[in-house]
């Protein structure tokens, strides 16, 4: 198995292609991406139809869009996965997403998931992981809820059954914490 380096130096080196029309290059991006990206839309959608359809607009945003990629500005699976994660959230504000219950009676069953633990094992990462270790737990589950999980603001509120303005607070605190852990 490649170490995260050299995938992400190989697909750079696809994108790379891709940005300059070859199809080949775009067939092998989707063989070596296509099931990660798919999780990443499922994970917001919860949908595996709609997650499938947002997985090939992804695709093909990544056709139209693949010379605007700098290798220098961040890692290309981070990238891919910014690009799937947008197409997903915008699917889910065009179809009005649903929230699961929690009420077995409904089908709706909870799904205990850890999305630290989903993260790739690059070292980029681990130091996310580390660096949402240190943060406050309202902190933390606060971003996980928007950016894992693609809940809004108000969503999250609602979920942490807390005021509005006490969430954007703990959000925008825990990310000038990740951005310090970060950089330092």
């Amino acid at each position: 198995m490649a170490d995260a380096g050299t995938e992400a130096q190989d697909l750079a080196e696809m994108l790379a292609a891709v940005a300059r029309g070859d199809r080949a290059a775009l067939r092998a991006l989707y063989a070596a991406q296509s099931a990660r990206l798919f999780g990443v839309c499922l994970r917001i959608l919860r949908d595996r139809a709609a997650a499938a359809d947002a997985t090939q607009d992804t695709f093909l945003r990544i056709w139209d869009r693949a010379d605007r990629f700098d290798p220098a500005r961040g890692a290309a699976p981070a990238w891919l996965a910014a690009i799937a994660r947008h197409v997903a959230l915008d699917l889910a504000r065009a179809r009005g997403r649903e929230l699961p219950s929690d009420d077995p009676e409904l089908g709706d069953a909870p799904v205990e998931h850890d999305p630290v633990a989903a993260l790739d094992a690059g070292t980029d990462a681990a130091r996310l992981r580390d660096c949402l270790g240190t943060l406050e737990e309202k902190n933390r589950r606060s971003i996980l809820l928007a950016f894992v999980d693609g809940l809004s603001h108000a969503q999250i509120a609602a979920r942490l059954e807390t005021p509005l303005g006490t969430v954007k607070a703990w959000i925008r605190r825990g990310l000038a914490s990740l951005k310090e852990c970060l950089t330092s």
